[in-house]
């Protein structure tokens, strides 16, 4: 087996990253109107050896906090005289949504749906076009970290191309419960990332503006099987978890708005037929029942107690009858880990050897 050679300088934001080394660089994206500069922190750590080029992005959503989290507890177990290639971190993609806690800009425009942007564009546009241009076009693979939308909460899942070979391989070592074949949307990342030959896994677990101690655990794990897959890191023997994709997924809406008294739990299994809500009128006299199409497993929630008519629900994934019994295998064990847990872990010693 040929030795790996020796890794070369990271350039970036004109500055070189030494091979071994790690250094947090400033991408600029923006000037306030106070007149305050607005930066992307960036964290680049240069492997001492040759190998993928692996960014790990989060909060493109700038309410989606779980992925800060992970991208945190990564940063702190990597260590670059053991790493091969160069893992580039960024916590915050969407500093202005991050600041204040919302999922959007400062003109309500959708940073996911504005790669690969434009330098004169709008404000969306001009940092989705500096994150594109000058961080994710120098990367082999990604990994991006959301969470669901406020008031909603999402199963750990992953939304990824899986006839991309590539980005297959990734979704097979990562490990999550649910994987579902998503097709792209124009002006998201990962659309304008593989149209670049660039292979992305989007990873969502959670909720908006809350800590998922479990979705966190999960995407850490994952991201380290990804790194041992990509060769970035030591391999180690482990388990293998079958990969369990859902056939298809749909959304349940609310037939009538009114109060919601939710009578399942996110990740159980539910039969065709079977109620998902009682939905009632602030008095009471009414209620309608919401029920699933067909059977399927609940990988997606809202959270809020009050509705309107037409709104999403519940997000059902549907799968073959071997698959949803190794679904609920691996949600049950996932649960039971954080059980088990009680607080985030690190899944391996420090340095990572």
């Amino acid at each position: 087996m040929a030795r790996a050679k020796s890794n070369q300088g990271f350039e970036f934001a004109g500055q070189c990253v030494a091979p071994g080394q790690r250094q947090t660089l400033e991408l600029d994206v923006a000037q306030l109107y106070t007149h305050t500069p607005l930066t992307i922190p960036v964290e680049v750590v240069n492997g001492r050896l040759q190998g993928p080029v692996l960014l790990l992005s989060a909060a493109i959503h700038g309410d989606e906090l779980n992925g800060v989290e992970v991208v945190r507890q990564i940063l702190a177990m990597v260590d670059p005289s053991k790493l091969k290639g160069t893992l580039v971190a960024v916590p915050v993609v969407n500093v202005f949504g991050f600041i204040q806690k919302s999922r959007y800009l400062p003109d309500r425009r959708d940073l996911n749906r504005c790669f690969p942007g434009s330098n004169k564009g709008s404000i969306a546009a001009r940092l989705a076009h500096q994150f594109f241009s000058q961080v994710v076009v120098r990367c082999s693979h990604v990994i991006d970290l959301h969470t669901a939308a406020v008031h909603r909460t999402n199963l750990p899942q992953l939304r990824v191309n899986l006839d991309q070979p590539a980005s297959r391989a990734m979704a097979e070592a990562f490990g999550a419960p649910v994987v579902i074949n998503a097709s792209t949307r124009d002006g998201s990342l990962r659309a304008v990332a593989q149209a670049e030959g660039i292979p992305v896994l989007t990873f969502e677990g959670g909720e908006a503006l809350r800590f998922d101690n479990s979705a966190i655990s999960l995407a850490v794990k994952g991201t380290i099987k990804v790194m041992r897959s990509l060769g970035m890191l030591p391999r180690r023997r482990q388990a293998e978890v079958p990969m369990v994709v859902a056939g298809s997924s749909s959304w349940v809406r609310a037939e009538q708005g009114g109060i919601v008294r939710s009578q399942v739990a996110l990740g159980a299994k539910v039969k065709r037929g079977a109620v998902l809500a009682k939905i009632s009128s602030p008095l009471g006299h009414s209620e309608f029942s919401l029920v699933a199409p067909k059977e399927g497993i609940v990988i997606g929630q809202n959270t809020l107690p009050v509705v309107n008519e037409g709104d999403a629900l519940y997000h059902l994934a549907y799968f073959e009858k071997q698959q949803a019994k190794e679904a609920l295998a691996q949600i049950d064990s996932l649960f039971d880990d954080a059980l088990m847990d009680g607080v985030i872990q690190d899944v391996d010693e420090p340095g990572l050897a």
